[in-house]
């Protein structure tokens, strides 16, 4: 097998030569490598199941989205922006304000500038440093969708021509290596996060069901076009965002009403396409196990027991075996760039047995991101203490973290 079939095997819920090692997140590799050849190359010297994501294939970063990749976000024609910062006058920290003119109205927000704040004085659109940290989100009310949907408006063609370029390219590079094509990320409760803060979408489906609803449709909208043209390309899978939309935040009621019939249609749009759908809940994959097989989604991603403290292992693969592929296994905070060696290979070993080897891809949740050398010599553990075990299904590799440096710093923005 290749990589390719090796992982289109395991999504479809079988046994592949061996499991599949396929990191969701990889922040201090990417944070070491110079552009997305560069990542992947690496990753595959590691001994890994890499993946072409052709959000990161395409040449342009958006200033504005950076946690929503995928194709350029596109203001509607007349749309102008304004931001501006507030001395703290009292307060601890500064106020950053931000506001969208649009021909249907005009939306703004409020943001704290606190001492992590990662972005000077400006405020992206779609992200996740502003849920925490807003006085005022952009959306409060029914009255500001129309305004709304003028942000989140169709891509223009010179984008999507330019994304086609270089997807282009990245699928031919993933065809010579055999590798699966990946893309998103889809947004719905995650847009509703940053776009009027958590608790009060949640309390806005309790109180207000209409207007949340309306929210997610404009959003859904959206979502499905930059979907689409991200199938049109030719994916292999499709990814969305659900941290946000677990049972952190959501009861299985809330769940299914407001959010399963646009996760229903979304797979739907996959599959019509020839893809596989993949979708990214590190907390409640076990109480929605349900909700997520009616959905039709075909691997969650992000599942472990460390952070999602309800999670029965066992209990969920027994639940999906035959019917949801499960990605994950190992959390890389906790287990990984924290833990003991025989911590690491303790969960390693458990994970492997418990969740695979059929229907399971193994990865830290949800990433790691430490890039120091001793984080490095314990993902070299990991990697080693997967090769041991995966040696049974035939997986004979020789190279691990362990036995290279790590990669050089970025040389610079590359492909």
């Amino acid at each position: 097998m290749d990589s390719r079939e090796r992982m289109l095997t395991a999504i479809g819920g079988g046994r592949a030569d061996h499991v599949p090692l396929c990191f969701m997140i990889f922040a201090a590799l990417r944070a070491r490598t110079s552009g997305w050849r560069d990542f992947v190359e690496t990753s595959l010297a590691m001994g890994l199941d890499a993946v072409v994501d052709l959000g990161q294939a395409y040449p342009g970063r958006s200033p504005e989205h950076s946690d929503a990749p995928g194709v350029p976000l596109h203001f509607g024609p007349e749309v102008s922006v304004r931001e501006w910062r507030e001395p703290p006058a009292g307060r601890r920290y500064p106020l950053l304000h931000k506001e969208y003119v649009t021909p249907a109205g005009t939306l703004s927000c409020s943001v704290r500038e606190t001492d992590d704040w990662p972005y000077g004085d400006h405020v992206p659109f779609l992200d996740d440093y502003i849920e925490p940290r807003a006085e005022k989100f952009l959306v409060a009310a029914e009255a500001d969708l129309p305004a709304l949907s003028c942000l989140l408006a169709e891509p223009s063609a010179e984008e999507i021509a330019r994304c086609r370029e270089a997807w282009a390219a990245a699928r031919r590079f993933a065809a010579e290596r055999g590798l699966l094509v990946t893309g998103g990320w889809g947004v719905a409760a995650e847009a509703a996060a940053w776009l009027m803060g958590l608790t009060n979408a949640v309390l806005a489906a309790v109180d207000r069901p209409a207007f949340f609803e309306a929210f997610l449709e404009v959003v859904g909208r959206w979502n499905r076009r930059r979907m689409e043209v991200l199938l049109e390309a030719g994916v292999d899978l499709f990814i969305r965002r659900g941290w946000y939309e677990g049972t952190s935040f959501w009861s299985p009621a809330l769940y299914r009403r407001f959010l399963l019939p646009g996760l229903k249609a979304e797979v739907e749009l996959a599959h019509q396409a020839g893809a596989r759908f993949g979708y990214v809940m590190s907390v409640g994959a076990l109480q929605f196990a349900e909700l997520l097989m009616e959905a039709g989604v075909d691997v969650v991603i992000g599942v472990e027991d460390v952070q999602d403290r309800g999670m029965d292992l066992a209990a969920l693969k027994a639940r999906v075996k035959g019917k949801m592929a499960l990605w994950g296994g190992v959390n890389g905070f906790v287990t990984i760039e924290r833990g003991d060696d025989e911590a690491i290979r303790s969960a390693t070993v458990r994970a492997m047995a418990t969740l695979g080897p059929d229907g399971f891809i193994l990865s830290p949740v949800d990433n790691i991101r430490d890039p120091s050398a001793e984080v490095w010599r314990k993902v070299g553990v990991f990697i080693e203490t997967w090769k041991v075990q995966a040696r049974g299904t035939g997986h004979e590799g020789e190279k691990t973290a362990s036995s290279h440096q790590p990669p050089g710093q970025a040389r610079g923005t590359g492909d």
